[in-house]
């Protein structure tokens, strides 16, 4: 089997010649810049000081070139759009450095500000002139979203506010998912993994849309979040609004690209917290479910594509709504939250759920335990996972800077071992 076969057996729940594995597939299942770099280094692909592309700018993920795909057993290619969190394009990469020294690549419009206290300021489309829409603190690795709304007056309130970035993808845009679909079917075996936007609903790193110069409506995270029980209504419509123009772009990505894609993300939205769900199961089925049914439906109807939903957290109560919402595969797989046991998950949820994670904890074993721990803990989750088809394996989210280069190490060779 070549990649794409890999994982698209395994997305049929089928157990296929060798271990499926993704890293860089997505924006969930990648890795943190500085971590790429230095695992370049240690691989012997890059001269020292070979700055490395970032890749998304938001939580500073490096790429997955070709070499490195090839000497990690990465059976996904990664197909995603022409824009970044920010709102400017991901063209003429210059150099620029962490803070901790790593060389990297990053947008010409990347634009950063210093203040007092170390802390960097980002500016939506590069454009200093607006309110920054993100910051990574002192010292940090990545930019969290910064809130640029005012206080929510009910009385003022408009759905059209927070739907304003949902609008038909551009022709322009249309060109590049179906060039890069081509090139990366025709160049590669592995399996594309598709992100595209507007398909995920109430994604609170998306609220806040720190890609637009001057959000209105709720783009506070506690306004909204408080919003979905105190304004229910208000985030139906925005979410209705969402949903319509979601299957209108999804009938011009399909055109675009045909049946090339494997797997499409229309999830980024947690619903889970370290103790359990973020949301009762009332609430998911009456405020998520139906407009997820819309857009995966949509895809199930007219694609051979499967559904991926990335959501953190003990969400073992949501399982059953979230299969019933069509989605075909889960990714994290955190493990170490509530309910979450792999053994339990693989025997109740094998069946209708693909399982794509739960490699590695990657907020414990990964950073802080040892790499012979790193080795028994990846063995074991692959054995359980992996029996009898419907695994792909990566890691529970993405692989965060500071990890001990000799756990990074151990990790990959025991992936290794089941290729």
């Amino acid at each position: 089997m070549n990649g794409r076969e890999r994982i698209e057996a395994a997305c049929r729940h089928e157990e296929p010649d060798r271990l499926p594995v993704d890293f860089g597939g997505g924006f969930q299942t990648g890795m943190h810049v500085s971590l790429v770099y230095r695992l370049r280094q240690a691989l012997g692909l890059d001269a020292p000081g070979t700055p490395v592309k970032v890749v998304e700018v938001y939580q500073m993920l490096g790429e997955i070139a070709p070499d490195l795909q090839d000497a990690l057993g990465v059976d996904t290619a990664c197909l995603c759009g022409t824009g970044t969190m920010f709102g400017y394009p991901a063209t003429a990469f210059k150099e620029w450095a962490m803070h901790d020294g790593t060389p990297v690549l990053v947008p010409g419009d990347f634009n950063t500000e210093a203040e007092p206290n170390g802390d960097l300021l980002q500016y939506p489309g590069g454009d200093r002139s607006a309110p920054a829409s993100g910051r990574m603190p002192a010292g940090g690795h990545f930019f969290d979203a910064t809130a640029r709304s005012g206080p929510v007056a009910d009385e003022t309130l408009d759905p059209a506010d927070n739907t304003e970035e949902f609008v038909p993808v551009t022709e322009d845009e249309r060109t590049h998912y179906a060039r890069e679909a081509a090139r990366l079917s025709d160049r590669t075996d592995r399996a594309l993994f598709c992100t595209f936007g507007g398909l995920t609903f109430g994604d609170i790193a998306l609220v806040p849309a720190p890609f637009l110069k001057h959000p209105r409506g709720i783009r506070d995270i506690e306004d909204w979040y408080v919003s979905t029980m105190t304004r229910p209504e208000y985030i139906k419509a925005v979410f209705e609004r969402q949903a319509e123009v979601a299957v209108a772009n999804l009938e011009r990505l399909h055109a675009a690209v045909g049946d090339r894609v494997s797997v499409i993300q229309t999830n980024g939205t947690d619903f889970g917290t370290q103790h359990g769900p973020f949301c009762s199961p009332a609430t998911y089925r009456d405020l998520y479910l139906p407009y997820q049914q819309k857009v995966n439906g949509w895809i199930h109807a007219h694609t051979p594509w499967k559904t991926f939903m990335h959501c953190c957290g003990g969400i073992e109560p949501l399982l059953p709504l979230i299969v019933e919402a069509g989605f075909d595969i889960l990714n994290p797989v955190q493990c170490s939250a509530a309910g979450m046991d792999p053994r339990r998950l693989k025997k109740n949820w094998g069946r209708d759920l693909v399982f794509w994670g739960g490699g590695i904890d990657t907020q414990h074993t990964l950073p802080f335990g040892t790499p012979e721990e790193v080795r028994d803990e990846a063995r074991e989750r692959i054995e359980i996972f992996g029996e009898g088809g419907g695994y792909v394996f990566t890691s529970i989210h993405n692989l965060v800077a500071g990890i001990p280069l000799p756990n990074l190490l151990a990790l990959f060779e025991t992936v290794r071992s089941y290729r």
